[in-house]
């Protein structure tokens, strides 16, 4: 495939080689000339005009999940998780609005950074990464009650996703700079190639993890308790992954193998397009759940995203599990 094109759909190629070769280009020259199989301009302007419309839809309901949980609600280990991955998105949604806008202003891409290639990359491993979290800590807490409730560390919420923005960040700096998209890294630990060997298997263990721990916590609970409802915070959380598979997944598969098999490009739009429904519709979740099944009207959203993060398991009309009934579900 062309590296231009890769330059604009994929971090895995040399990006430098855009911004070598712009000079020798008519500025007036339509970007879509070098689209390879997806040449359409009409249908490259739709697809990112509707991106860019769900990408600033995404923006306003993270920043609200964001200023809620970072100001206005007590958080407990799991709303601290999601408090995470509301910035993940909000900052990932950014990244794509760039991307958009380089398509359809067709000079808008040299002046963007070429770091910001390495950042969009970065935010989607992270989101990635604390769901992953999320579902395996959950899983965890239904699964191990007694060791959840009486030995988990206090802190674990924050060190965990300081962990992931730390190690994320460094990875996706390391790998950039061993792939020629940014200069500022002098030094190189692996070749690229090592590299996207290395995210490639990461993506593939962090997605087993995903589903291995979500299918888990569906099962014990179902088991346990066929004629009661699973609480908020299970639904949130089985959503949140379901809607990611549907919608996040694409796009990681593109980056890390359609781009070596396939050189349509028509591809990377959906996919990016679908990863934007994903980090625009996670909020929405968060806050149907909150304010499903209440008869009470006009609720404050902090009420109800605060109902939808809730650790408190709940059946029938009003009732709740006691915590020993979910030791119960780990016999």
């Amino acid at each position: 495939m062309d590296p231009t094109i890769m330059m604009q759909i994929s971090t895995q190629m040399p990006q430098s080689s855009v911004y070598e070769n712009s000079s020798g280009r008519n500025t007036n020259e339509s970007l879509f000339i070098i689209l390879d199989n997806c040449e359409l301009e009409t249908f490259v302007v739709t697809i990112n005009c509707i991106l860019l419309v769900i990408s600033f839809c995404g923006l306003a309901a993270n920043g609200l999940v964001l200023w809620l949980l970072g100001f206005c609600i007590e958080r407990n280990p799991f709303s601290f998780y999601i408090l995470h991955l509301a910035g993940a998105d909000f900052f990932y949604l950014c990244c794509q609005i760039v991307y958009s806008l380089t398509f359809i202003c067709h000079n808008f891409w040299y002046i963007v950074p070429k770091t910001i290639i390495t950042l969009t990359f970065f935010f989607y491993t992270l989101g990635l990464s604390l769901l992953t979290s999320i579902s395996t800590e959950r899983c965890l807490s239904v699964l191990f009650p007694i060791w959840y409730r009486c030995h988990r560390p206090k802190h674990t919420s924050a060190v965990v996703c300081s962990l992931f923005w730390t190690l994320c960040l460094l990875g996706n700096l390391l790998e950039s700079g061993a792939c020629g998209i940014i200069d500022f890294i002098p030094f190189s630990v692996m070749s690229c190639l090592a590299w996207d060997l290395f995210f490639v298997t990461l993506l593939l263990l962090l997605v087993c993890l995903l589903c291995v721990s979500s299918l888990t916590l569906v099962l014990k609970v179902q088991c346990y308790s066929q004629h009661r409802q699973l609480s908020k915070l299970y639904l949130l959380i089985l959503l949140t992954v379901l809607m990611f598979l549907l919608c996040g997944l694409p796009v990681g598969i593109y980056w890390f193998l359609l781009c070596w098999l396939t050189n349509t490009s028509c591809i990377s739009f959906v996919s990016h397009l679908l990863s934007c429904v994903n980090s625009s519709t996670n909020p929405l979740i968060y806050f149907f759940l909150g304010s499903f099944r209440q008869r009470r009207r006009r609720e404050p959203l902090k009420v109800i995203l605060q109902r939808a993060l809730k650790d408190e398991p709940e059946i029938g009309k009003g009732k709740e599990i006691s915590h020993t009934d979910i030791m119960e579900m780990s016999a």
